[in-house]
């Protein structure tokens, strides 16, 4: 049923009948009559009711004000559509595109109303930060600047942390793959995850593109794997993200899955090729390089190179870490601070203290207290399970798709090579992470050269590696599914183990009672490839359920996180939820909440799909 609407005027009374808390959506906290009637300009009428579909309807009217017509059509359908079908809808026309980011004139547009740029003598100024190499992005940016308020700095040929700390005060956006054809200059283009994250982040991209891969947008998620490309070979890694301070910053390694899982969609054998000698590249040069990300014992761990405090920290972040030595010093805080970032004070125990908060950046776990203070000193499980997938991925590509020999500059790699670089990783894993009386894997301490004990949702990662044995397994579900399994999924960790949090050890973002959505798509991985189907169902179940419930109360809002214990997005941690605040329609959601979203529908048996759109709780369902 087709109704004609005067948008405006109804999209008015929508909100003056029901927005009663006047945050311009409608959820289940206003005190409206919950009911609307609309009076089509035919004379027909049609009753809305229900939180939800007034919800639906205000983001209906919403989105056909962009058409710019008085009188516009709006679908009782889409009002009256079921809750999964509308929200995968929603991320599959609306979200991804409103995601979408590039690196040229079109793309710089949006950076320019970026929150993170500063004002430069009244202003709104953009810098571009170009590799020395790109000679291509240092003539089409400086072409550019003499329509557009851009600064464009080029990069030195060697970049070290005492130049990239000289860039903080001078912060910028950092070029992505540019291409020219048919005399047009375009940016490749990526997805941001949301909200003020308007980059490209690492991780991000790489679970951004398997939700990409099942809505058919394989345009996007070969620019992410093409960007990829770029910063390696530009900037010698893949980014945190691209932004100046990131410049001494990887993230977690998922590079090698992104282009198999590409390739399976496009068959592109010359784009693997160049890919895979690039994946090799970042492997050998990021990873394992010895007394740097690679440790003695052969094991890896983060470590983000870097001087003094992360900048993109909000203020005031680390004063809980600064006050003991401002208090000794007789100064305030800030003045401490401020002093210790000028270079006027020294404090190696504050150094130490950074050097491992950057690294824990880089783990993409920011922030944590499985990793605080100590995230340089360990071999932590994921990285290790994600760097085994690298090694094992290697080894199929190449039998597979290269007759067994694949040449990266003078040297050759087989099957064999990569096959024996996973068999002895694994074999170092299951010597120092893996805990047989307990059942589970555990971060390594190779300083202490002990186990932390730190029971957290990376256990399951071994498992998505397809690193673990079938007795591992079956231990790692027996004892640690129990621990970490909530009402909305699995929490980052479990409570015993985030410990008492006070004033003085405030929450962390990545800790108990929080739930992540890269956790839960690589636990059900590991369930799907291990055969556990049952519990695969329950945990895509509980966080779907709690994606859906809260979007039918919340007027659509889909944000970075939950806390899964509550099941709700009412976050209390550092940094707020990204993707909470926004007026009458989210047009984003956020980048891995979404993908998640479509690979667990996906995965979802059609029995639980027709409850999770009844909103039947978990509880009722897996007794």
């Amino acid at each position: 049923m087709i109704f004609n609407l005067n948008i405006q005027s109804t999209l008015e009374a929508l909100l003056s009948q029901e927005d009663t808390d006047g945050d311009k959506k409608i959820t289940i906290e206003d005190q409206g009559p919950k009911s609307f009637m609309l009076n089509s300009t035919n004379g027909e009428s049609y009753e809305v009711k229900g939180t939800y579909f007034l919800s639906n309807l205000l983001q209906e009217l919403v989105l056909a004000l962009d058409t710019k017509e008085e009188i516009a059509e709006i679908s009782i359908h889409n009002i009256e559509e079921a809750p999964t079908q509308r929200i995968s809808r929603m991320i599959r026309e609306n979200y991804w595109n409103g995601l979408t980011r590039t690196m040229d004139e079109k793309g710089i547009q949006e950076l320019l109303s970026d929150t993170k740029n500063e004002s430069l003598e009244a202003e709104s100024l953009l810098r571009v930060y170009v590799p020395q190499k790109d000679v291509l992005a240092l003539d089409y940016y400086m072409r550019l600047k003499h329509s557009m308020p851009l600064e464009v700095i080029q990069l030195p040929k060697k970049i070290t942390p005492e130049y990239v700390k000289k860039l903080n005060n001078k912060p910028g956006i950092l070029s992505l793959k540019l291409s020219e054809k048919d005399d047009e200059i375009k940016g490749e283009p990526f997805v941001v995850p949301g909200g003020r994250f308007n980059e490209m982040y690492g991780w991000d991209s790489y679970f951004e593109s398997i939700g990409l891969l099942i809505d058919g947008r394989v345009d996007l998620a070969l620019g992410m794997a093409n960007n990829f490309q770029y910063e390696i070979e530009y900037y010698g890694k893949i980014l945190n993200a691209n932004r100046s301070y990131y410049l001494t910053r990887t993230q977690p390694p998922f590079y090698s899955s992104l282009i198999v899982e590409i390739f399976e969609k496009t068959k592109d054998k010359n784009w693997l090729q160049s890919h895979l000698q690039t994946a090799i590249k970042e492997y050998e040069t990021v990873w394992m390089v010895k007394g740097k990300r690679l440790t003695e014992n052969g094991l890896n761990r983060y470590l983000a190179e870097g001087i003094g405090k992360p900048p993109e920290a909000e203020e005031g972040h680390f004063h809980h870490e600064i006050a003991q030595y401002a208090k000794e010093a007789n100064m305030s805080v800030e003045a401490y601070e401020k002093a210790y970032a000028k270079g006027k004070i020294e404090n190696p125990g504050l150094d130490n203290y950074f050097v491992h908060d950057r690294s824990v950046r880089e783990s993409g776990h920011d922030t944590s207290y499985r990793l605080e203070g100590i995230c340089a000193d360990l071999n932590v499980v994921e990285l290790n399970a994600f760097l085994y997938k690298y090694e094992t991925d290697f080894a199929d590509i190449i039998q597979n798709e290269f007759d067994n020999s694949f040449i990266v500059g003078e040297k050759e790699y087989t099957s064999s090579y990569w096959l024996k670089k996973a068999s002895e990783r694994k074999e170092k894993v299951n010597s120092l992470l893996w805990n047989e009386a307990k059942g589970m894997y555990f971060d390594y301490n190779f300083k202490t050269q002990k186990q932390t004990n730190f029971v957290s949702a990376t256990v399951f990662t071994p498992l998505w590696a397809k690193m673990a044995s079938k007795e591992q397994t079956k231990k790692v579900i027996t004892n640690a599914l129990p621990l970490l399994k909530e009402k909305g999924g699995i929490a980052s960790c479990t409570k015993e183990s985030r410990g008492e949090i006070s004033k003085e050890r405030p929450q962390k973002q990545w800790d108990y009672p929080n739930g992540w959505a890269p956790h839960q798509m690589m636990i059900w991985r590991g369930l799907q490839q291990y055969g556990y189907e049952i519990e695969l169902q329950e945990l895509v179940y509980r966080w779907l359920y709690m994606i859906t419930k809260n979007a039918v109360d919340y007027n659509g809002t889909i944000p970075e996180k939950y806390d899964v214990v509550s099941a709700t997005h009412k976050v209390f941690a550092e940094y707020g939820n990204v993707g909470t605040e926004f007026e009458y329609i989210t047009k984003e959601g956020f980048g891995w909440m979404n993908a998640s979203y479509q690979l667990g529908l996906s995965l979802l048996d059609s029995k639980y799909i027709s409850q999770l759109n009844e909103l039947t709780t978990p509880e009722t369902i897996f007794k």
